[in-house]
């Protein structure tokens, strides 16, 4: 069985596996990052370890639009470090057998960020990878402004 978190962002249905998902909160104040790459909305401050909050709108390619009180952050572990996503709900934590996930290169060659597609008694949600939200490029870039962030401390 797969554990599965889903989260909408404008009505649309994604999913991340909840091995990767540390928590979920109501969104906080989100500090900007000078020099951060274009795909980080800038960083929170979650029980003193300052996370990375990372514009899943953008990298979904969907309207931009002003974070409300009601959405949440989603605080996610990565290979490399904790992430944070701002999304519109959390809607439900749901479980599906192995054999009901596809591949992403079966059907959705190129698209690193996915994972895999769940069937749903209702229909199909794409499960993404927190490892490959950010390219190589913008890990290193993030870095870069992480640390320099730092020796301005």
């Amino acid at each position: 069985m797969i554990q599965l978190v889903e989260l909408n962002l404008d009505d649309q249905r994604y999913a991340l596996r909840l091995s990767t998902v540390e928590r979920v909160i109501r969104v906080i104040e989100i500090t900007p990052l000078p020099k951060a790459p274009e795909i980080v909305l800038g960083i929170v401050n979650i029980g003193g370890r300052i996370v990375p909050v990372v514009n899943v709108r953008k990298r979904f390619r969907l309207p931009e639009k002003e974070i409300e009180l009601g959405d949440h952050l989603i605080l996610g572990q990565t290979g490399r470090r904790p992430v944070a996503l701002v999304v519109d709900e959390v809607s439900s934590v749901v479980e599906r057998p192995e054999r009901e996930v596809i591949t992403a290169q079966e059907i959705l060659p190129g698209l690193e960020y996915v994972q895999g597609v769940a069937k749903l008694e209702d229909g199909v949600i794409l499960i993404h990878d927190l490892d490959k939200f950010l390219s190589l490029e913008e890990e290193a870039a993030l870095d870069k402004a992480l640390a320099s962030a730092q020796n301005l401390n």
